[in-house]
C-alpha cells in the first residue's frame, strides 16, 4: 500500500432539487433566475477521506445514509454539489450492474459498449471479449438481445466487463447481492485478486466480508462521516448502534 492519494474528498456535499408541483421543474427553466420552485434535500454533508494507492475502503452505513451518492460522484455519475474529489487511475465501476446496457443489443455488442465506456479501445475489448463471455458464463445467450436476459444474466455481462478492464481502482456497490451463489463466489474471487494489486472501495452490509478485505471502514451516517477506522474499531460501534435503533 502506497501513500500516494489515488482518491482524495474534500468537503464534498450532494443537494438533489425536489419538486412538489408538476409543473415547477418547468417553471424553474423558465423563471429560475429570479426565483427558486424547487426544495434543496442534502443527501451529503461535507464529507473528507483520502485512499491511498493499493488501500482497501468499505463504506458501511443504514439504508438511506449517501453511501450510492457517494459512489456515483466519484465514478463521475452525478456531480457534487459543493466541494471538490480526485480521482487518479482507471475505475471499473461496478454500480447498478446493467443499469445502462440497450436491450436491443446482444451481450456482445453491450460489452464492446461499456468497454468503450471503461476507456478501453475497440480493438482491447475485442482481445477480451473470449474473456468476458466466459467469466459471464450465459452460453448462446451471450450472442443475443438483452431484453431476453435476466436479472441474474444482465449483472453477470456487467461484473465480466469490469472484471477485464484492467482498472486501476474497483468501485463496488452492493454487487455481490445480485445473482446466484455460484456468481457470489466468483465476484467475491475476483475481488479478492484483484485486492492483491489494485485498490478498492467497496459499499456492502456484509460485515464479515468487509472485515476479511479491507483496511479500513468509513461510517456514513445521515450523510455525514462518522468514523474512519480499522473493521476491527468501526465494526464493533456500528452493530451497538443498529442494534439499538432497530
Amino acid at each position: 500500500m502506497s501513500s500516494e492519494p489515488i482518491i482524495r474528498c474534500e468537503g464534498v456535499g450532494k443537494a438533489f432539487q425536489l419538486y412538489l408541483h408538476r409543473n415547477d421543474q418547468l417553471k424553474q427553466v423558465l423563471f429560475g433566475l429570479w426565483r427558486k420552485f424547487y426544495k434543496e434535500h442534502w443527501v451529503l454533508h461535507d464529507i473528507g477521506f483520502s485512499i491511498g494507492k493499493g488501500e482497501k475502503v468499505g463504506i458501511i452505513g443504514r439504508n438511506g445514509a449517501g453511501k450510492t451518492t457517494l459512489l456515483q460522484i466519484l465514478c463521475g455519475i452525478t456531480r457534487p454539489t459543493r466541494g471538490s474529489f480526485e480521482v487518479k487511475g482507471r475505475v471499473a465501476p461496478i454500480l447498478a450492474l446493467g443499469s445502462g446496457f440497450d436491450g436491443l443489443l446482444t451481450g456482445r455488442e453491450n460489452a464492446l459498449i461499456g468497454g468503450a465506456i471503461l476507456g478501453l479501445k475497440r480493438n482491447e475489448v475485442e482481445k477480451r471479449l473470449p474473456a468476458i463471455a466466459a467469466f459471464a458464463d450465459i452460453g448462446p445467450f451471450f450472442d443475443q438481445p438483452m431484453r431476453l436476459y435476466s436479472s441474474g444474466m444482465v449483472a453477470r455481462v456487467a461484473f465480466a466487463i469490469c472484471a477485464n478492464a484492467d482498472a486501476d481502482i474497483l468501485i463496488v456497490d452492493e454487487a455481490l447481492s445480485v445473482g446466484d451463489e455460484v456468481f457470489q463466489a466468483k465476484c467475491e474471487a475476483f475481488i479478492s485478486d484483484f485486492a492483491k494489486k489494485g485498490t478498492i472501495l467497496v459499499v456492502s452490509h456484509d460485515l464479515h466480508f468487509l472485515a476479511t478485505l479491507c483496511d479500513r471502514l468509513i461510517w456514513i451516517d445521515d450523510g455525514s462521516v462518522r468514523a474512519v477506522g480499522s473493521p476491527e474499531e468501526v465494526i464493533p460501534e456500528y452493530k451497538e448502534v443498529v442494534l439499538a435503533a432497530a
